[in-house]
């Protein structure tokens, strides 16, 4: 994708919401590299080329991570039990899983990793943009398919001083591109979708369900591959 000039938000939205993973941090190595490097504590041997394509199988096979409203120590174990399942399928289907003497051991201990700092980092320009919006007067919330270990990432990422609202799938009961979430985050801040929008990478739960819910949508294309949506940024610092 070309570069473009900054779009200048004239008027600015009241609210700009935007995705967590893949827009404002990511991993550090690929998920595939950090199961392989955890089951060899466990003493199995697993490439994570192979282990990496499974993930996403049994991660796009998997229910939407969003429950009905409940306490959250019952939602953390309903998120640990969903997030079990979707490994457990991963390594099922390389036909590997017999080979862990304890996989339940293994599931927690990488279960655990995620909620720490160490497999993330921060996008370059994710905190020039967040401090630009905000020194505009600009309220900002996220909106994420994530559990609630993501409240404790964002903490350590130091990110959570910038956002007013934090909304999850798994708390919320829906999940991206469903309109509900979109319209959950916009009632913890008292506005209409008219007013707001919101930026993540995926075009299809992020692009898509914003402008389904009625907000400015915005797709951040990083990987600059061309296709037929209108608004596209190559980055955060292009949305002025």
């Amino acid at each position: 994708m070309p570069s473009s000039p900054q779009l200048l938000l004239n008027p600015a939205p009241q609210v700009i919401f935007l995705d967590a993973m893949g827009t404002l941090f990511d991993l550090k190595t690929s998920v595939g590299e950090i199961y392989q490097e955890f089951a060899a504590r466990y003493g199995v041997t697993a490439d994570s080329e192979q282990i990496q394509p499974a993930f996403i199988a049994s991660f796009k096979a998997a229910p939407p991570l969003a429950f009905p409203p409940a306490e959250l120590a019952i939602i953390q174990q309903q998120e640990f039990a969903w997030w079990q399942q979707v490994v457990s399928e991963t390594f099922k289907s390389l036909e590997i899983k017999d080979k862990f003497q304890d996989f339940a051991a293994f599931f927690t201990e990488v279960y655990a990793y995620f909620a720490t700092k160490d497999p993330w980092c921060v996008f370059p320009d994710t905190v020039k943009s967040l401090n630009r919006w905000r020194d505009r007067g600009i309220e900002l919330g996220i909106i994420s398919n994530f559990d609630s270990r993501l409240i404790k990432v964002l903490k350590l990422l130091e990110l959570d001083k910038y956002f007013n609202s934090t909304t999850i799938s798994s708390t919320a009961g829906f999940a991206k591109p469903e309109t509900n979430i979109f319209h959950i985050a916009l009632a913890k801040h008292n506005v209409t979708s008219q007013a707001a929008l919101h930026i993540g990478d995926n075009p299809v739960e992020d692009y898509q369900g914003a402008a389904k819910a009625g907000l400015k949508s915005f797709w951040l294309n990083r990987h600059a591959r061309l296709l037929n949506i209108e608004n596209q940024l190559p980055n955060l610092c292009s949305l002025g």
